[in-house]
C-alpha cells in the first residue's frame, strides 16, 4: 500500500512515478515524464514538468518551477531532462530549466541548499553541498562545483565555472571563472582573497590554509603572468592536492579567471 500524501487538489499524471513516503501539496502540478524519489516533499502550487529525475529526501518549496523548456531561443524540442540528486531543499520560487542539445540535461547533485529566487538555466551543473543565496541567476552552461557558495543577487555568464570550496560575494557579476578555494566578488567579480572562513568550517587544517595563502598571492598578487605562476605551483606545490587542484581548473579555463 502506497504510503504517500497527495493533496486532493494536485495534480499529477498517471505516467509520473512516485516513489514511497512523497508529499504533493495543494495545486501542484506534476507532468506524466517526472519521477520523483523516496521521501521527497512537493509543497503548494509547484509545477514540475518534462523529463525530470528528482531524487530521495528532497523538500521543494512553493511556487518552485522544475523543467519548464529552456529560455533559449536555440531550443527546438530536443529530448533533455533535469536530474536533481538527493537531499536537496529548493526554496519558494526557484526555476530550474532542462538543457538543450549542448549536455542534453541540467543536474544538481546532493544536499544543496538553493534559496528563494534562484534562476538555474539549461545545461548547468551544480555539483554537492552547495549554497546558492536568494536571487543568484545562473545563465546557460555554468558549472558549480562541490561545496561553492554563491552570494545573493549574484549574476553568473553563461559557460562560467564555479571553483570547489569558492566562495561569491553578494550582488557580484561573473564573467570569468572563479579559481577554487578563493573569495571573489564585485563588478566585475575579482578574487580578494581565499575563502578562510568557508574552509575553516569544512575542516581544512591550518597547514592547508596557509598554503592556500602562499598560492593566492603566488597567483594574483606577484605580478607574475599566469603561466609563470602555474609553473612555480607545479614546481613547488606538486605534492599539495589542492594546489594540483587549482592548477587544473585553471588550465581548463576557457573564459579565463576572476584575477
Amino acid at each position: 500500500m502506497s504510503t504517500n500524501n497527495i493533496h486532493p487538489t494536485a495534480i499529477i499524471a498517471e505516467e509520473a512515478k512516485l516513489g514511497e513516503n512523497v508529499t504533493v501539496g495543494p495545486y501542484s502540478v506534476i507532468g506524466p515524464e517526472v519521477v520523483i524519489g523516496n521521501g521527497t516533499t512537493v509543497e503548494s502550487h509547484v509545477v514540475i514538468d518534462g523529463e525530470t529525475i528528482i531524487g530521495e529526501n528532497n523538500y521543494i518549496f512553493s511556487f518552485a518551477s522544475i523543467g519548464k523548456v529552456p529560455q533559449d531561443l536555440k531550443f527546438k524540442g530536443e529530448k533533455t531532462k533535469v536530474v536533481i540528486g538527493n537531499n536537496n531543499k529548493i526554496r519558494e520560487f526557484v526555476t530550474i530549466h532542462r538543457g538543450t542539445d549542448d549536455k542534453y540535461e541540467t543536474r544538481i547533485g546532493n544536499n544543496c541548499l538553493i534559496m528563494a529566487y534562484v534562476h538555474i538555466a539549461h545545461d548547468c551543473i551544480i555539483g554537492d553541498n552547495c549554497v546558492l543565496a536568494n536571487a543568484a541567476t545562473f545563465a546557460g552552461h555554468v558549472e558549480v562545483e562541490d561545496y561553492a557558495v554563491v552570494g545573493g543577487l549574484t549574476a553568473v555568464h553563461q559557460f562560467t565555472r564555479v571553483g570547489r570550496h569558492a566562495m561569491i560575494g553578494g550582488c557580484s557579476a561573473v564573467t570569468q571563472d572563479v579559481v577554487p578555494y578563493m573569495l571573489s566578488e564585485g563588478n566585475k567579480a575579482r578574487a580578494v582573497y581565499i575563502n578562510i572562513v568557508g574552509l575553516q568550517r569544512r575542516g581544512f587544517s591550518e597547514e592547508q590554509i596557509k598554503t592556500l595563502r602562499e598560492i593566492y598571492k603566488i597567483i594574483f598578487k606577484k605580478k607574475l603572468k599566469l603561466e609563470e605562476a602555474l609553473q612555480i605551483l607545479e614546481r613547488d606545490y606538486k605534492d599539495f592536492d589542492e594546489a594540483m587542484k587549482v592548477v587544473e581548473f585553471i588550465r581548463k579555463s576557457k573564459r579565463g579567471i576572476t584575477r
